[in-house]
Parts: structure tokens; C-alpha cells; sequence
């Protein structure tokens, strides 16, 4: 870098990208890696999705957020007007990039940003600097450094996937790229969910996997045959043998037992103090996980303490206080990075209404009835076309 670039830069506030990274702090990355929880076990995201309630929570936001519809709107006067020709409308019509299509891509960027505290997507332009591509790259695959100007630049190595798999680096500007973080500590850089509460999935994955150990080793029989006296090591195998034939197995289950010759049957507790402690230790890291993503019980299908009441009011909830935020940081991200002055985009919540047609029915006339939308209006939003135009 020469003098006249650094004294360009300092001047006009630029970033280059041949300025020279920062030394690396080991302690200062720490809280947004995978690490050891006081549970022993190994938290990352790969291993913190082998809990189903992780993947339940990760999921249910991520996809509920993928099938918002996405509208972008230019801004005239007081109106605001969609605008369909706009380059990131017509991204949102076609696909993003080449391997997905938009659902699949806000789903992608909600759960990276779920599990790693970060996602963020190249911003590819076409020969007139409009946006022809959001191309997804693995945060697992981005260091972040902050220039001497303080903006940050992402270093990017790919080591496998669309951008061929070289191991060599590239490096993007922040005006090149779109990121969408989680709450951060700095506020530059997301923190994840699984850094933060570290110890709660490390305890889960620890009971996940004395659960899964316990009934792949333990030996655990039902019961006992119990015969008089002294018997023999070839009775004693006819004996076994004749018994698993008849009574082993699912389809011989529940068959009456006939015992002769003084020989009795003694049954065994079928579920230890132990065991019972297990089950509800792995219950209550469900509800804690569902807490730490902000997710009603319900929607990851725990109905522990569920009744018809509080169903209906879990997807309320969900909807506000957990989705609408994530909104809210997805707009605002996309508005950031790709939409130029005056535009703006909407993910319209309204479609959540879409499973109870008496709400949305309840809806459209009360908004027909106030005089905030037209007949014609509702039937679009239905999908269907204005009166008197024949069906195409």
C-alpha cells in the first residue's frame, strides 16, 4: 500500500483491501467459536443440531421466515409503491443465485445466522453495478477484520462449495457483501446463541449421549425364569431357547405364559429411578432451548403444558415477539446493503393468517368495512383475480 493510498483512505474514509490484517486474538474469537461446555462436550453448530429441540427451534423460525412473501417498495412522496423491476425484486422472483431459489435462501440466512450469530451473502453486480447475484458463503469459511479506517473487510476462504474449492483467500468489502448478525457484543460482529449459553447445550448433548449410550449398552432384561433345584447347562439353554422362541419379539408380545415343572416367572422394574431422572433431565433442556431461541414450547412440538388455549396463543406469540424481530433485522439488512435511496422491503407477517381462515376472513372485512383496502384489493391478496375479469 503507498503513502498516497493510505493518505486517500485516512482522508476519504475508504477501504482497501490491500491494507494488512490485525494480529489475531485468540481470546478476543473465543466467545464465537465452537468450544468446550462445562457439560464436556463439545458445542458447535453441527453438533448442537444433533438435540432435536435445537433443530426443531432452528428450523421452525428459519422456515416460517422463508415463506414470508418479500415485496420491494420505492418510496414517492407519502406513497409507497412496489416496484417489481427493481434488481432485488426480480432476485426474489427468479432466485438469488444460480442453486436457489428465495425461500431457500432466507431459510439458509436465517439459520446461519441462528447457529453461527452470523450470515452473509456476496453481492454480485453486473456490468452496470445493479445486483445480479447474493451468493451464500458458510460463515464457518469468513474471518472479519477491521481496517485502520475502522470498516471491516471479510476475508473469505472457500474450501469447498460454488467457489471452486481452492483454499486461496479473497477479500470482500462491506459494501460488497450482505450481513445479518444476531445480537453482538461490539456491534460489529453477530454472537451466537450457542457461545452464549455454552453450558445449557453442552449439559444437554452430554444427557443426549449418556441416553443414547445407556440404551445401546446397558443389559436390561424384563425378567427372570426362576427354576427349583439344580439345573444343568443344556436345560438351561433348551430352556432359553424354547422361551425367546415363543416370547420374544414384537409380534409374540403379550402371549400367555404357561409354566410347568416348579419353574416361576419373576418381572423386573421396567423403569429405573435413575432412568425416570434422565427423561426429565433431557425435558427440561428441551424447554431451556426453547427459551434461549425465544420459541414457544409448542411450535417445537413440546405440549408438556399445552392445552387448545395456549396453542393458539404459541403462534401469536411466535409470530410476534419471535419472528417479527428476525424481520425486522432482515429488512433493515437488505435495505443496508442493496437497495439504493427511497427503496425499501417488506416481508409481509400478514401471511401467517393464511391457517386460520376465520381471523383472515374477520381481517379482510374489517379492513373492506374501515374503507383501508377495496374488495378487489382482498382478492388479490388471495391470490385471485378483480370481479368481472374472466379466470386466465
Amino acid at each position: 500500500m503507498t503513502m498516497l493510498t493510505r493518505i486517500a483512505a485516512a482522508v476519504l474514509g475508504r477501504e482497501t483491501r490491500a491494507d494488512p490484517p490485525p494480529p489475531t486474538n485468540a481470546e478476543a474469537l473465543a466467545p464465537y467459536l465452537g468450544n468446550f461446555g462445562s457439560g464436556g462436550r463439545y458445542v458447535s453448530a453441527h453438533t448442537a443440531e444433533n438435540l432435536s429441540a435445537v433443530l426443531g427451534a432452528v428450523g421452525a423460525i428459519s422456515t416460517a421466515l422463508s415463506s414470508l412473501p418479500a415485496i420491494v417498495y420505492r418510496q414517492e412522496g407519502a406513497d409507497r409503491i412496489e416496484a417489481p423491476t427493481h434488481p432485488l425484486a426480480r432476485l426474489i422472483a427468479a432466485g438469488p443465485n444460480a442453486w436457489q431459489d428465495w425461500p431457500d435462501f432466507i431459510e439458509w440466512t436465517a439459520a446461519q445466522a441462528l447457529l453461527h450469530g452470523n450470515a452473509l451473502a456476496e453481492i454480485v453486480t453486473d456490468g452496470r453495478g445493479a445486483v445480479a447475484q447474493l451468493v451464500p458463503i458458510p460463515w464457518g469459511n469468513v474471518s472479519v477484520q477491521m481496517l485502520q479506517n475502522g470498516r471491516l473487510v471479510y476475508d473469505v476462504v472457500a474450501y469447498q462449495g460454488p467457489f471452486g474449492g481452492t483454499g486461496r483467500m479473497r477479500r470482500l468489502l462491506d459494501s460488497e457483501v450482505v450481513h445479518i448478525r444476531d445480537r453482538s457484543d461490539d456491534g460489529l460482529i453477530g454472537r451466537s446463541r450457542l457461545s452464549r449459553a455454552r453450558a445449557t447445550f453442552s449439559t444437554a448433548l452430554a444427557a443426549h449421549e449418556y441416553a443414547a449410550a445407556t440404551y445401546e449398552n446397558k443389559a436390561a432384561p424384563s425378567g427372570a425364569l426362576m427354576v427349583k433345584g439344580k439345573a444343568n447347562g443344556d436345560a438351561l439353554k433348551r430352556l432359553r431357547e424354547q422361551f425367546e422362541a415363543a416370547f420374544a419379539g414384537p409380534s409374540r408380545a403379550a402371549r400367555a405364559l404357561v409354566l410347568d415343572q416348579e419353574t416361576s416367572w419373576s418381572q423386573f422394574q421396567i423403569m429405573s429411578p435413575e432412568d425416570a431422572e434422565l427423561l426429565a433431565s433431557r425435558k427440561f433442556s428441551t424447554e431451556e432451548i426453547a427459551r434461549i431461541f425465544n420459541v414457544p414450547p409448542p411450535i417445537i412440538q413440546d405440549y408438556s403444558h399445552n392445552t387448545f388455549t395456549n396453542s393458539q396463543a404459541a403462534g401469536r406469540w411466535f409470530a410476534q415477539f419471535t419472528l417479527l424481530p428476525w424481520v425486522k433485522k432482515l429488512e433493515a439488512g437488505f435495505r443496508r446493503a442493496v437497495l439504493g435511496q427511497g427503496y425499501s422491503i417488506s416481508l409481509d407477517l400478514s401471511e401467517f393468517m393464511r391457517g386460520d381462515d376465520a381471523a383472515r376472513w374477520a381481517a379482510h372485512k374489517i379492513a373492506v368495512d374501515a374503507g383501508i383496502l377495496e374488495p378487489d384489493e382482498i382478492r388479490e391478496i388471495e391470490g385471485w383475480n378483480p370481479r368481472g375479469r374472466a379466470a386466465a
